[in-house]
């Protein structure tokens, strides 16, 4: 997925997020917000986390995909995406991506790929708004 987003803006986004980073993660149930912090990784328009498939908000996201994410001056609204347990084939350029990423924490025990429900999300933005420096971006990814 390419963004065609100002190339500034991409710069700055890719070196706040382009790594191990924690951003708030905004679902919805029954009509109530709900948010948690999360371990993220960016490229090209998506945030990438790797949480479990049972969890509440990967429920919550099956009902309604419609998420939001706020980090370091940024906020954007997207969609979230189940890609399906991490050893998939086609989530293995990811899967090397994130574990790389995520290289400090990722063998304590938190992650166990040999669990089914151990999946990637995929937060693919829509629109956001990024602050650096005195300078506002619109962004529509």
């Amino acid at each position: 997925m390419m963004t065609s987003i100002d190339p500034k803006a991409q710069a700055i986004l890719n070196e706040r997020f382009h790594h191990d980073c924690l951003i708030a993660l905004a679902t919805e149930e029954d009509h109530r917000p709900f948010v948690r912090t999360v371990n993220a990784y960016y490229e090209y328009g998506a945030f990438y986390v790797i949480t479990h498939a049972l969890s509440r908000k990967m429920q919550q996201i099956e009902k309604n995909p419609r998420v939001a994410v706020s980090g370091d001056w940024f906020t954007a609204q997207g969609v979230g995406e189940n890609q399906g347990h991490i050893l998939k084939a086609e989530n293995a350029r990811m899967a090397a991506i994130l574990r790389a990423a995520f290289a400090a924490w990722y063998q304590n025990g938190h992650i166990n790929e040999a669990d089914e429900n151990t999946c990637i999300l995929r937060i693919r933005l829509e629109k956001g708004t990024l602050f650096s420096h005195g300078t506002r971006y619109d962004l529509e990814f």
